[in-house]
């Protein structure tokens, strides 16, 4: 078992998230957002968990962690292609679903819940999105050849955003490029992944991690606490976390240099 390490967490939050804060405000409108996602996947019987920080929030500390400007969940990409097909129709009004079909610009493949009511800038890339509020991510699961996926077909599309500045050039070959791997070359490889009969579950092609996880560590889905809420996270969630972060009951060693990625926050009432 990991190394629980003793932290006060009244004394946590109060140094990075205190009721009232900016960050603690953005986390309570991710926390809004996962509810509806929560409310649409058990109704159409969707299963999702938390993951990457979220998950280790969860266990950690019942909830964000006290620095975190994010939320994570994630699902098989079986689910997630159903969830694409009737969330943006379930959703409120203040809640957009984003992904590179909703958005032409957004040359992602993992998909985002993004609130309406606010404005969030994290890198330039994301000056040419659509949407640009307080997000949640949504990450594809699926069984793939761990060498398919570290061709990084998509990285393409970073290099010529930096090249062009997001000039409009850059943004044709992006989006040529996102509908070429879209459509034909990841296609391609989960075929070719199919064919192998490979049990390597990662994160679906076009994102960057390359963790592998074994799906009998996933279900079946339980819940913990998040926020006061009862979330569903992995039934070996212990073993998930261990291949995310080691020991991951740890706090980082130096606290004064937690990341933050936010550079612009806004918020519209």
């Amino acid at each position: 078992m990991p190394t629980v390490t003793s932290f006060n967490p009244e004394e946590l939050k109060a140094r990075f998230n205190p009721e009232g804060s900016l960050l603690r405000r953005q986390q309570m409108v991710m926390l809004d957002m996962v509810k509806e996602l929560d409310r649409i996947c058990k109704k159409y019987d969707i299963p999702y968990f938390l993951y990457g920080g979220s998950l280790l929030g969860a266990y950690r500390h019942n909830g964000f962690i006290p620095w975190d400007d994010d939320l994570d969940v994630a699902m098989l990409r079986s689910d997630y292609l159903r969830l694409a097909k009737v969330i943006s129709n379930e959703l409120p009004d203040n809640i957009a679903f984003q992904n590179n079909k909703t958005d032409k610009n957004y040359f992602f493949f993992l998909a985002k819940l993004r609130d309406k009511n606010s404005l969030l800038e994290e890198a330039h890339f994301d000056k040419v999105f659509k949407e640009r509020g307080v997000y949640i991510d949504i990450f594809p699961l699926d069984m793939i050849l761990p060498w398919t996926q570290r061709l990084r077909l998509q990285s393409l599309a970073y290099n010529f955003y930096r090249s062009g500045n997001g000039d409009e050039s850059a943004m044709r070959k992006i989006r040529a490029l996102t509908w070429i791997n879209r459509h034909v070359s990841f296609p391609f490889l989960r075929f070719i992944s199919k064919l192998s009969g490979t049990k390597s579950l990662m994160c679906d092609y076009g994102i960057p991690f390359h963790n592998i996880y074994d799906i009998k560590d996933i279900f079946p889905l339980k819940t913990h606490d998040f926020e006061g809420i009862q979330l569903p996270v992995p039934d070996n969630s212990h073993h998930m976390l261990q291949v995310m972060f080691g020991d991951y009951m740890q706090l980082p060693d130096d606290l004064d240099h937690v990341y933050h990625h936010v550079e612009r926050l806004e918020f519209y009432d």
